[in-house]
């Protein structure tokens, strides 16, 4: 019977792990001598190379267009066309410019993305060995197919999904896949239940998880896509979220562009009706339109995300996408991977139980004799090389290399303890017997030292302690801990067993304690969840790990302290967390426990439709397909795997949980920055709007020309939109709760700024306006002296838009110099403007007396008092209602 592969006929594959080696080799048509030559190449050609499949490639065109396809940037374009088609060709080159700046930045991010599936398909394009014609020789992974036969030993990546044959000692690094942070014994033959999950299948190998120890060989189940890697990889292409920030201007600038063109329209029925003349009145809504547009929010935006984008590097956070920088601001639900995020991803010894004495203290473990004793017996029974001058390079077991920290931690030797106690023989871990066992040297005679699973070595041992000894084994593992026996026994000279009698002279042992290691938690970590918890975003873990271990873990962090705030891969196959119960239980839960890959992708949509902005971190291939399904992806940059950080939105380049926090502030700082450029840029184009719109509606003519209009869009706003983009984090950022995930930009408090501050300027300007041409003044006198009081108006009401709660007065300006030249640049460019040959004609401006100057600036500076006036009363109003509540 032959074999196809599921991708190319549809057929769902056989469950591999359920059948037993006789039926495995039946289906692929192999046997235990591999396959021959000529087959191997048939069916390399007929189902082709051990490759993840590519994702189409997206042309430089389709990526540009992608850029474009949005409704503020499609509005500038027709704003552009109309303008220049008109004639106003400066305007059009300045849109146009704004454009392609934009453009350019965004086409660059989607480029670099192009590499997401690149970097999972290397993982499995390694060299290995295999049997074919009966003979092993080396091959490139990538000529690999299902029913080859592999030899595999410590040190070799797995290059595709095997079922295991014969094994020795073996055991697996998973971490990459599953989430599980300690090493999984592998056996061989024994078919599974078909339930069994993707952690769970022990008779199984899956590409790109590791070889820790032992030998084994296997035959080839699925190659490239039909893997387990492979179907994350599939994931990867699916769409993203998005991040907030793009879905949230989308909608305003939807908005923003209704609101303008209805104004426009209104403007140009009223003229028409006055019997404008038509050309004139269509120039005047182009100017009038633009005026409202603000087609310097792209560039805006962009630059305040760039500032942030430099601020969080410095503070450890890489920028992948710049939409992204503002999301951790918006993110309500931090959702984390455990192993290698929030520990270290390294087995370390942090419980002792000694009999007679109980629990001992690490600190005070080096002065007890019995700590001592189990120190030597763990570091003689033991295979795992580690120098403390360079714990980094440590090699072997991780078992073995936690036994050897926890020797040195005891203030032992365990170089000079295995030159002392030379080994004679020893009995290596194997599954079947949980345990292995070393003989060494000891004066005249031997010592022999045992290390294992406590529920098999205890019962080994002789005294009164065996019933207790268990009992507290029980407690340590339901504490999260995996828990080892360490024994021992002496031999006089005359009686040291031989290599045969070894396996039998384990017996009648003395227990020398219990050890509980764990993966201990990253020294950051919980003051980060705490910091996390006051900023008002939930923490919540995921994990491949058991659920004793997880919820042991999350009471240390902070995260849950009882079982019903876990929920596990079980209850998610079950369907018990779906549904409104379901989703709102998913919501309520803190802890999410062996959960397999694909399953973190449903629990992060689950959170998204229970309402949150949902930030997934993580380090491991099985964490991608999450980090792309939320909102933001935030990958570990030092020990992640390069497909973590390839399709994550942020990458934190310390591995430090707590840089989270600091990506957090800077992400509010950015979209609290973008905040205030749109409430300058829509607030003074209200104001105009408002102007102009009393102006036609009383009889009177136009207050500003429509050169005019763009002249003072583009000397005001053109600088001091972008110099607020630079301003410096509020105080009291992390005190703020997260926004709402529906929350619109043009929320109730700034359109409240926006009608006041709008409303007060352009029905001032207009005023002045009026009561000009009431004195006798020419329109083109009234005009000159309204444009300058509108470039005064702006000069102030930017120092207004520093913070939407703060007073004016309480923002040193060197938190923000760059507006400080802005400004000081806007007024000096109107001021200079009536000297310019050439200009002062197109403006049709000339030079302002000083003392009608001297009159101008106080009523500019009116906008402050106004604005100040209208957040002390907000924030008397807020004090108010906390007193009520």
């Amino acid at each position: 019977m032959s074999y196809m592969p599921v991708d190319r006929t549809g057929a769902a594959p056989p469950l591999w792990h359920a059948l037993s080696e006789r039926q495995v080799l039946e289906t692929l048509s192999t046997s235990a001598t591999g396959l021959s030559a000529g087959e191997a190449d048939r069916r390399l050609a007929a189902f082709g190379p051990n490759l993840l499949p590519e994702p189409p490639v997206r042309t430089i065109g389709a990526i540009l267009l992608a850029q474009i396809w949005s409704p503020l940037i499609a509005l500038l374009l027709a704003a552009a066309a109309v303008a220049a088609a008109m004639g106003d060709l400066e305007d059009a080159v300045f849109i146009l410019i704004v454009v392609l700046i934009n453009t350019a930045i965004g086409a660059t991010q989607e480029y670099r993305a192009q590499a997401n599936t690149q970097a999972l398909r290397a993982r499995i394009r390694t060299g290995t060995r295999v049997r074919r014609d009966g003979t092993i020789a080396p091959i490139e992974s990538r000529a690999l197919v299902v029913g080859d036969m592999l030899v595999l030993e410590a040190g070799d990546r797995v290059p595709a999904d095997l079922r295991l044959i014969a094994a020795s000692q073996l055991q697996a690094d998973e971490a990459m896949l599953t989430g599980e942070s300690l090493p999984v014994d592998k056996l061989e033959l024994r078919a599974l239940p078909e339930g069994a999950r993707l952690a769970d299948r022990t008779n199984m190998l899956h590409a790109g998880t590791m070889i820790q120890r032992g030998r084994c060989e296997a035959v080839v189940v699925a190659t490239g896509g039909s893997t387990a890697i492979g179907q994350i990889a599939r994931a990867l292409q699916a769409p993203s979220a998005g991040p907030p920030l793009l879905r949230r201007l989308d909608r305003f600038s939807r908005l923003l562009a209704l609101v303008a063109l209805s104004l426009v329209a209104l403007v140009v029925a009223i003229q028409l009706a006055g019997g404008a003349p038509l050309r004139e009145t269509v120039f005047f809504a182009i100017a009038l339109a633009v005026s409202i547009i603000p087609e310097g929010l792209p560039v805006a935006v962009t630059i305040a995300l760039a500032v942030a984008t430099r601020r969080m590097a410095r503070r450890h956070v890489i920028v992948r996408q710049l939409a992204a920088v503002e999301g951790l601001g918006a993110c309500t639900v931090i959702a984390t991977d455990k192993t290698g995020t929030l520990t270290l991803n390294k087995v370390a010894a942090r419980r002792l139980w000694l009999p007679g004495e109980g629990d001992v203290l690490l600190a005070s473990a080096p002065s007890d004799e019995m700590a001592r004793a189990l120190g030597e017996a763990g570091a003689l029974c033991n295979d795992a090389t580690f120098d403390p001058a360079h714990p980094d390079q440590a090699s072997g077991d991780a078992v073995d290399i936690a036994f050897l920290r926890l020797a040195h931690d005891l203030s032992l030797d365990p170089a000079a303890l295995a030159a002392a106690h030379p080994r004679l023989r020893d009995l290596p871990f194997d599954a079947a017997r949980k345990f292995a066992a070393a003989l060494n040297t000891a004066g005249g005679g031997a010592r022999l030292s045992v290390k294992g699973a406590a529920e098999v070595v205890v019962p080994l041992c002789t005294g009164a302690e065996s019933a207790q000894a268990l009992a507290v084994a029980e407690r340590m593992a339901a504490d999260g801990y995996r828990v080892l026996a360490v024994a021992g026994r002496r031999f006089d000279a005359h009686d040291v067993p031989d290599a045969a009698a070894l396996p039998a002279a384990v017996d009648r042992l003395t227990l020398l304690g219990l050890v509980g290691f764990i993966d201990p938690l990253r020294p950051e970590a919980k003051a980060a969840v705490a910091a996390c918890t006051a900023a008002g975003v939930a923490v919540k873990m995921i994990t491949g790990d058991h659920a004793a271990t997880a919820l042991a873990i999350a009471r240390d962090l902070g995260i849950a302290d009882r079982p019903d705030q876990i929920v596990t891969g079980r209850d998610l196959e079950a369907g018990t967390a779906y549904g409104p119960p379901g989703i709102e239980r998913l919501a309520r839960a803190r802890v999410f426990a062996r959960v397999e890959p694909g399953q973190k992708v449903e629990i992060v949509q689950a959170l998204q439709d229970a309402g949150h902005v949902v930030a997934m971190t993580g380090d491991g291939v099985n964490d991608a397909p999450a980090l792309r399904r939320a909102d933001l992806g935030i990958a570990m940059g030092r020990g992640g795997t390069d497909v973590a950080r390839e399709v994550a939105d942020l990458v934190l380049t310390d591995d430090n949980f707590a840089s989270v926090v600091a990506g957090i502030e800077e992400g509010r700082a950015a979209y609290a920055n973008i905040r205030k450029v749109i409430l300058l840029l829509v607030g003074t184009g209200a104001a105009e709007a408002a102007m102009v719109l009393l102006a036609v509606l009383s009889g009177l003519p136009a207050p500003l020309t429509a050169v005019q209009l763009l002249w003072l869009n583009l000397v005001t706003n053109g600088g001091q939109d972008v110099a607020l983009a630079f301003e410096k984090a509020e105080p009291g950022l992390l005190h703020r709760p997260p926004r709402p995930g529906d929350e619109p930009i043009l929320d109730r408090l700034m359109l409240r700024q926006i009608a006041v501050a709008g409303l007060y300027m352009g029905v001032v300007a207009y005023a002045v306006f009026a009561a000009l041409l009431g004195a006798g003044r020419s329109a083109e006198e009234a005009r000159n002296v309204t444009l300058m009081l509108m470039v005064l108006f702006q000069n102030m009401h930017v120092f207004n838009c520093r913070s939407e709660t703060l007073s004016a007065f309480r923002l040193p300006l060197a938190n923000n110099l760059p507006l400080a030249f802005a400004v000081a640049a806007a007024l000096l460019a109107s001021l200079a403007a009536p000297f310019v040959p050439g200009l002062r004609d197109v403006l049709d401006v000339a030079p302002i007396a000083p003392d009608l100057m001297l009159l101008l600036v106080p009523i500019a500076a009116s906008i402050i008092l106004v604005i100040e006036g209208d957040k002390f009363l907000r924030r008397r109003a807020a004090a108010r209602k906390a007193q009520t509540c």
